[in-house]
């Protein structure tokens, strides 16, 4: 088991960040060219999802089944919580949560993932994902903000 941890500032008012990540159209957008997904349904997440997809990193790798469950999509304290299994992880336990700052927001993110002897190479596999994410939304969450 490896935990990663992460945070990320934001001059967007917090609910405008929870907006954006809790968008499956713009996950697809922001993780377009790393990860390719089959089958990800439109629109918000919401609690109590089950969400089955084939995956493909950077659209080279065959399509590999993925499974994610929303276990917790609170949108007043803005914490998503979702459990996620396949393409070699036997368990992907992700935490998101948003808050409040004087000049924006932070997204906080612990991502608690079991692969085996393999949790190391998807740990580190998570740490590059999930920091390739803040500049796409950095750019959208200007161009919300420039309407």
């Amino acid at each position: 088991m490896k935990t990663v941890r992460l945070e990320h500032e934001y001059s967007s008012p917090a609910k405008e960040v929870w907006a954006l990540v809790t968008d499956l159209d713009a996950l697809a957008e922001i993780t377009d060219g790393i990860v390719t997904f089959e089958g990800l349904p439109s629109g918000r997440v919401y609690q109590g999802q089950q969400i089955t997809v084939r995956v493909s990193l950077f659209g080279i790798l065959p399509p590999q089944p993925y499974f994610m469950e929303v276990l917790e999509c609170d949108n007043d304290a803005l914490v998503l919580r979702s459990f996620e299994k396949g393409a070699g992880v036997k368990s992907w336990r992700h935490t998101l949560t948003v808050e409040p700052q004087q000049s924006g927001s932070r997204l906080r993110e612990v991502i608690e993932i079991d692969a085996g002897w393999m949790s190391w190479a998807f740990a580190l596999w998570a740490r590059f994902l999930y920091r390739k994410r803040h500049e796409p939304r950095v750019q959208m969450l200007a161009a919300v903000q420039a309407k």
